[in-house]
């Protein structure tokens, strides 16, 4: 993992932003309200959601076709067989990792889940997850390229709606007198390469998948994976407008680690549920583009700081630690 060395000073305290930044800045102390606001302008802003809708319209209806007929045909068949594997795990499958899960799950449908008894059997609980996961996987192979196109538009229209062009990406401002060092390390590398879509895939398909046999609990442990990759995918966008470096990148995301993985949280969150997550992946782009927007405003100030020779904060007790 990324780590930093030495004392770090944080840029210029909240409370002295001028007037035209306050509303930003106490949106910025709290990422995850920019997922809440990517999802309500989805669904209310005509600009964004007609062109999303109206280039995925036709794929996802003959994705939802294949995948109705699909959980028609095979729902009692796929029931039975969890069931069988959470009964007796090793008739069937040898992982130790599945049996301990299933055994979980066995005691849960056999008693209450935090003290609340469950309206139905935990293997009716998983068969769902698991042909949820089936029509969503149904569903983007048939979107595919499409929702791509209507991820990227999304956030164009997005910047759109702010009044902004491509001149408002200024060059990269360092905030803090002194930023963080930040090393490359197994971590960094590691991530590279579950960046790759073939292993991506795996351990998605692989590695979270189990996760959805603890009832609720799974969703939650998942999107806490995947929190800080997820966040920083939705800002490749925004890296790649102010033409940022690598390492510009990382010590970038390092100052503001914890509000990434929050948001990244979030958005994970609302991806990972089945079906519908795939709209929350473009309510995302939307979230993203206001966030970055408001980080870019910001970069904006901390520039015109700089050339009025501001110094960043230099006593210790109003350093920002992250």
């Amino acid at each position: 993992m990324s780590q930093s060395q030495g004392p770090t000073v944080a840029p210029h305290p909240d409370s002295d932003v001028p007037p035209e930044l306050q509303r930003a800045t106490l949106r910025l102390n709290f990422p995850p309200s920019y997922v809440v606001v990517g999802v309500y302008r989805l669904f209310t802003d005509e600009s964004l959601y007609k062109p999303a809708w109206d280039k995925c319209r036709h794929g996802a209806r003959r994705g939802l076709t294949v995948g109705l007929i699909w959980v028609s045909l095979t729902f009692r068949i796929q029931k039975y067989a969890i069931r069988a594997i959470i009964k007796h795990p090793s008739s069937l499958l040898s992982f130790s990792y599945i049996s301990r899960l299933s055994e979980t799950a066995t005691d849960l449908s056999e008693e209450t889940f935090l003290g609340i008894k469950l309206p139905f059997q935990v293997s009716t609980y998983v068969t769902i997850l698991f042909l949820g996961a089936q029509v969503t996987s149904i569903l983007t192979f048939f979107l595919s390229r499409n929702i791509r196109i209507a991820r990227q538009r999304a956030w164009d229209q997005t910047v759109a709606s702010r009044g902004k062009g491509p001149e408002f990406w200024q060059p990269y401002v360092e905030e803090w007198d002194v930023p963080p060092v930040v090393k490359e390390g197994f971590g960094e590398r590691l991530g590279n390469i579950f960046e790759t879509w073939i292993v991506g895939m795996v351990v998605k398909k692989v590695l979270f998948l189990p996760l959805s046999l603890y009832p609720f609990v799974g969703t939650f442990v998942a999107a806490g994976f995947k929190a800080m990759g997820t966040a920083r995918y939705l800002h490749k966008p925004y890296f790649k407008a102010k033409n940022m470096t690598p390492h510009q990148e990382a010590v970038f995301i390092e100052e503001r680690k914890w509000d990434y993985r929050l948001f990244g949280f979030a958005a994970a969150l609302l991806e990972g549920l089945p079906i519908i997550g795939l709209a929350f992946t473009v309510s995302n782009r939307i979230g993203a583009a206001m966030w970055a927007h408001d980080l870019e405003k910001r970069q904006h100030y901390i520039a015109a700081q700089r050339r009025d020779g501001y110094k960043g904060v230099t006593d210790v007790s109003q350093r920002k630690t992250q």
